[in-house]
């Protein structure tokens, strides 16, 4: 008899826990929740653990804390935009893996925490634009490495740092409008990206600048490099960076290939950090690769510019060389012509004397006859 009232309670007691939130519609056995526009301050609890879309715009939640969401650890679609967001903890997606889409549109975000997508691996579509960002963490980019679509307009970017740009390995879409960018040295790095970024077929907005004033409305991708004049030098000292990089990476690879290539017996001797164990202090040897420098461009961009000056350059020379034998050419023709024409007039002049010498010598005859 208590068997089956356990058994009769049980559903009872377990309902509350699995029920749809009361502020929210549930569909597909709970798995898509429903709480737009009605007014919340916080997350929903109770959530069924099974959601995995969640619906949270329209409101007026003004913060995240800590594993805000670990109710719904199977959550894909996650949708916060326009609420009155201002802060965010480092581990509000905490336990969150399979999340796929979030949206942070239209809230009031200053900044985010390195940390705060770090959890995320599975993240593809990151919506940020309409708050009040003006800078990303180059750490943050860990997270977005499998982002494809990446939205940051309408807020107070004026620069992105390079390391983030590099990280978006998987970005096919990026809106950037609506920033207040600064066009100059420091956006020549985002100006090249973009170019490689755009040659791949990547989708982009528009970068509008809005310093400095000479700049002001003109698209970043349409300024022509001749106004980055002042930043040649310190493209160079990019470009060179980045060989160096390049090739200090070739022969780290290749130490590496050829240290597997050998016995266990004959490896070389690899240098142990200051916290490295068995090997002693004094017979350590110094680390093979020095520490990489940041890279300001874009490597294969700077490469590609350098193969195409040398093009440009080869054929030029090729025109001189072509002019140079033309103009010797036609000098040798009209050389030779001149020669001719004055050997014909020496040859036209000297049968003249004959004929006149033969004109004098016939009355002379006829009168001795």
């Amino acid at each position: 008899m208590r068997v089956a009232v356990v058994w009769f309670l049980l559903p009872l007691l377990l309902a509350p826990s699995q029920a749809c939130p009361k502020e929210c519609t549930c569909t597909s056995n709970t798995k898509v929740v429903d709480c737009r526009g009605r007014g919340l301050y916080d997350i929903p609890r109770r959530l069924h653990p099974d959601t995995q879309e969640l619906y949270l715009q329209d409101n007026r939640i003004r913060g995240l804390g800590s594993m805000a969401f670990r109710d719904i650890p199977l959550v894909r679609i996650l949708d916060l935009s326009n609420n009155s967001i201002s802060t965010i903890s480092a581990t509000a997606l905490l336990g969150l893996r399979t999340l796929q889409r979030l949206s942070l549109a239209h809230n009031s975000l200053r900044e985010l925490d390195k940390r705060l997508l770090s959890p995320v691996r599975s993240l593809s579509h990151l919506d940020l634009s309409h708050n009040s960002l003006g800078s990303l963490h180059s750490a943050i980019g860990e997270g977005l490495r499998n982002v494809s679509h990446l939205g940051l307009a309408y807020n107070r970017f004026n620069r992105l740092e390079r390391s983030l740009l590099e990280s978006l390995e998987h970005i096919i879409s990026l809106t950037l409008r609506g920033n207040p960018w600064r066009c100059d040295c420091q956006l020549i790095g985002l100006k090249l990206w973009l170019e490689t970024y755009l040659f791949k077929g990547g989708a982009l907005d528009e970068v509008l600048c809005s310093q400095p004033e000479e700049m002001k409305n003109k698209d970043l991708q349409k300024i022509p490099y001749q106004l980055f004049h002042t930043c040649m030098t310190t493209s160079y000292h990019y470009l060179f960076a980045n060989i160096h990089h390049l090739e200090t990476e070739r022969l780290h690879r290749g130490h590496a290939h050829s240290n597997q290539g050998h016995p266990s017996g004959h490896t070389h001797p690899v240098a142990m950090g200051d916290g490295g164990g068995g090997g002693g202090g004094g017979g350590s040897l110094p680390e093979c690769e020095p520490k990489q420098r940041h890279r300001p461009v874009n490597l294969r961009h700077a490469i590609a510019t350098v193969i195409i000056t040398g093009v440009v350059c080869g054929i030029v020379c090729l025109m001189m060389l072509a002019a140079a034998v033309y103009g010797c050419a036609y000098a040798a023709i009209m050389a030779k012509y001149q020669r001719e024409l004055k050997k014909n007039e020496e040859l036209a002049a000297a049968q003249g004397a004959d004929h006149a010498t033969a004109d004098e010598k016939e009355p002379l005859e006829n009168a001795i006859a």
